[in-house]
């Protein structure tokens, strides 16, 4: 009796571990950050229930069709389900149209069906969403990679209606009511006029009546079955107190991509708990990929969180065919191609944790990407910065050559070096014809002057510095594969971020073209030749050479006592050339780090170069400190923008205990680990385990390291330290050792030295 009790208590304990290891879609929140607007963003995120990097994802809609907000916390109706795209609210959408269920009248329009709900009555997971309307429907939602299976249980006591909203641009429907059918495409803009998403939609429950609608003008037509124009949408009626179940699935290929696609991904699945638990499992199998053990339960939460996000960007933009090989419409040059695409990131934001994070993660997905940017290249004619499908430049650099090297150095070789830096070397010479980042703004006089000009070019001196590191990074990348040609073009360039500072000010400024200095210099203005910032943020954007920017800054001492002035600084802003408040400033001030703007890219790394200038464990406190006062999981998430899983990557990068100061070279820079273990299984089956022993809220100085038993004072690991599995391991103390990584061979890579 007594070994069956031991035995139980065992085979208990097994579950428990095994829930605990498995379970983690519990931790997420998908509507971290969703309470956002204009003014002030806390994520601008929307609560996506979709499947890891899926081409489609699918949010409820409390936002007008059209509207970047999709999805507001503080909003009180919803109007619709989508099938959804954006990544930024700044960027709107494509390719959606919404299904909205409705009980009693047949309401059609977004503003008349809009229906209010509680919070309460929300489930918001990555594999599963769930709400019970204030009207008593349920809704509910499960993802495939190319659709959803979803289900609608109506009240009995009226009218059971579901209303397909064509969106804002042009859609087309057709109704088949004998098979319980709709099939159509929605297009709804962003960059070509070919660009269509072709759906299909199967119920399981028959017709009782239908028709379809125009939503610019709000007519019916009652029991017609087909409909083509701009904002044509269809209407179905169940039986009164119907349950339906829907799959749907969608392709930009053709009618017959959709229709195989719906049988492939979601044939198997006979109800939406089937889908459900399909997609629980493959969100448990990529979660726990790393496995974080010994924090508090709320960081298990924000980590996870967090890593669901950084796990939808970039997205598959591409199928699979009858014979399931890989396959895609281009969004470059509107034509079939075999093989890979991936779109919807702007790479001034994600080249700097997200890509890295996912050379790490998933060096398979990398190296297929690598391949599609030069793809992309072929079919356009310039590398993508900003791809939302297509090109679209957006913001500044032209960081696709950071991928490149970023891939070389850590050994994910699945593309032509010479060809990306032939590729970048084309962008880095002339000016494309979408946005600033397509191509160079500037490009000859930064060849010629060694910066770019203000105010002759807007964001001049963000330009230079960003321009500067990705000049390295071409160089890093010919260096590293032997082409002295293109290391000799790219070397002469990755320093001229010495000509945009300023040693009176010690500051990078604003340089006009006659060589002086851009008049009434003051650091807390945001604007003019800054990108969403000021000199208090651009002044670290020396990524490739940070002993370098120490050298200008005349040694160790001034160099960290500017790091200290930027988190006693007042949280002051001047609005510039703004002309006014914008959400990046607000979120700075509320903050309350002085200049501190974690809410933006520019600033992110910052925190890290104490490892540079010998007290590194300046660089310890803030790390955790950050990760403490600024994310958690819920509504409120984020410090601002999250950005295509940038800020997400920060953090799950930044909670196992380091960050990717400078991709494109194989270092990671260290920080402070969130929890007492982190084991990451890789995809060579290999595993990375961090240990932070004695680690805690107190504990969050490293006192000794050790990796793979030896001692370890470096205060950086390589990426092949992480690939070829071990153990790095800390002893966590409430007090910095300021004695270890101090010496030369300790600091990361810098090319001065």
């Amino acid at each position: 009796m007594k070994l069956k009790t031991i035995l139980i208590a065992f085979v208990l304990l097994l579950n428990v571990a095994y829930a605990q290891q498995t379970d983690l879609v519990q931790y997420v929140n998908t509507l971290q950050g969703t309470n956002s607007k204009h003014e002030l963003t806390r994520g601008n995120t929307y609560p996506t229930t979709a499947l890891p990097f899926g081409m489609h994802t699918w949010t409820p809609q409390t936002g007008n069709n059209g509207d970047g907000w999709k999805y507001q916390y503080f909003k009180k109706t919803i109007r619709g389900f989508q099938q959804a795209h954006q990544c930024s609210s700044w960027t709107n959408d494509y390719c959606v149209f919404s299904l909205m269920p409705v009980t009693g009248k047949l309401a059609v329009n977004e503003n008349d069906r809009q229906t209010a709900f509680d919070h309460k009555n929300e489930i918001a997971k990555p594999n599963y969403y769930k709400v019970k309307l204030d009207n008593n429907i349920v809704t509910e939602i499960a993802p495939t990679e190319r659709g959803a299976h979803l289900r609608f249980t109506f009240p009995k006591n009226g009218k059971s209606y579901l209303v397909l909203d064509g969106y804002t641009g042009l859609s087309e429907v057709k109704i088949y009511p004998k098979e319980k059918k709709i099939t159509g495409y929605v297009h709804n803009g962003r960059i070509r006029e070919d660009l269509n998403s072709y759906f299909e939609i199967i119920f399981d429950k028959p017709f009782v009546n239908y028709g379809t609608w125009d939503n610019t003008n709000n007519t019916i037509s009652e029991g017609a079955l087909t409909a083509q124009g701009k904002g044509k949408g269809a209407y179905i009626e169940f039986k009164q107190g119907e349950i339906v179940q829907a799959k749907t699935a969608s392709s930009y290929i053709s009618a017959d991509q959709a229709s195989l696609t719906l049988k492939n991904e979601l044939g198997k699945f006979k109800t939406l708990d089937q889908t459900k638990a399909a997609a629980a499992k493959i969100w448990n199998d990529h979660l726990g990929k790393i496995l974080v053990e010994g924090g508090a339960e709320e960081d298990k939460a924000t980590f996870y969180s967090c890593y669901f996000r950084a796990s939808l960007f970039s997205r598959q933009f591409f199928e699979y065919d009858k014979d399931g090989k890989p396959y895609y419409f281009s969004p470059y040059d509107g034509k079939i191609h075999q093989g890979y695409m991936f779109t919807d990131t702007g790479f001034w934001d994600t080249f700097r944790a997200q890509f890295p994070l996912n050379t790490i993660m998933q060096p398979t997905m990398h190296g297929r990407y690598m391949q599609a940017m030069l793809d992309a290249q072929e079919q356009c004619g310039w590398l993508p910065s900003w791809s939302f499908p297509g090109e679209g430049g957006s913001m500044i650099g032209n960081h696709a050559i950071s991928l490149f090297a970023d891939a070389w150095a850590k050994g994910i070789r699945t593309f032509n070096p010479e060809q990306a830096l032939k590729a970048y070397l084309h962008e880095a010479t002339n000016k494309g014809p979408w946005g600033p980042a397509n191509g160079r703004h500037g490009w000859k006089e930064y060849y010629e002057l060694g910066y770019v000009p203000y105010p002759e070019y807007r964001e001049a001196t963000a330009k230079t510095l960003e321009y500067a590191y990705d000049d390295f990074c071409g160089y890093n990348l010919a260096k590293m594969t032997s082409n002295d040609f293109y290391a000799d073009v790219f070397s002469r360039q990755m320093y001229n971020y010495k000509n945009v500072y300023d040693p009176a000010t010690r500051f990078m400024r604003g340089k006009q073209k006659d060589g002086k200095w851009v008049p009434d210099f003051d650091p807390i203005e945001w604007g003019g030749p800054f990108t969403e910032g000021n000199a208090w943020h651009y002044q670290w954007s020396v990524f490739q050479d940070v002993q370098g920017l120490i050298n200008l800054m005349k040694g160790e001492k001034n160099f960290t006592a500017k790091l200290d002035s930027v988190f006693t600084e007042p949280n002051k802003v001047k609005v510039g050339t703004y002309g006014g408040l914008i959400h990046e400033m607000t979120e700075m001030v509320m903050a309350n780090l002085g200049q501190y703007a974690h809410g933006n890219q520019p600033i992110q790394h910052m925190i890290y170069l104490y490892n540079y200038a010998g007290e590194p464990w300046k660089a310890q406190f803030h790390a955790r400190d950050v990760m403490y006062k600024l994310y958690n999981a819920t509504e409120d998430g984020y410090p601002g923008d999250e950005d295509q899983g940038q800020t997400s990557s920060w953090y799950v990068l930044s909670a196992m205990g380091f960050y990717s100061v400078c991709p494109g070279t194989d270092q990671y820079v260290i920080g402070s680990p969130m929890f007492k273990k982190i084991t990451i299984t890789l995809e060579n089956g290999k595993k990375f385990i961090i240990e932070g022993n004695n680690n805690n809220k107190e504990n969050f100085y490293i006192s000794v390291a050790t990796l793979n038993g030896k001692a370890y004072t470096k205060n950086y690991i390589t990426h092949s330290d992480i690939t070829n599995g071990g153990v790095l391991k800390f002893e966590m103390t409430n007090k910095p050792n300021l004695q270890r990584g101090l010496s030369a061979d300790d600091k990361p890579f810098s090319l001065s030295k």
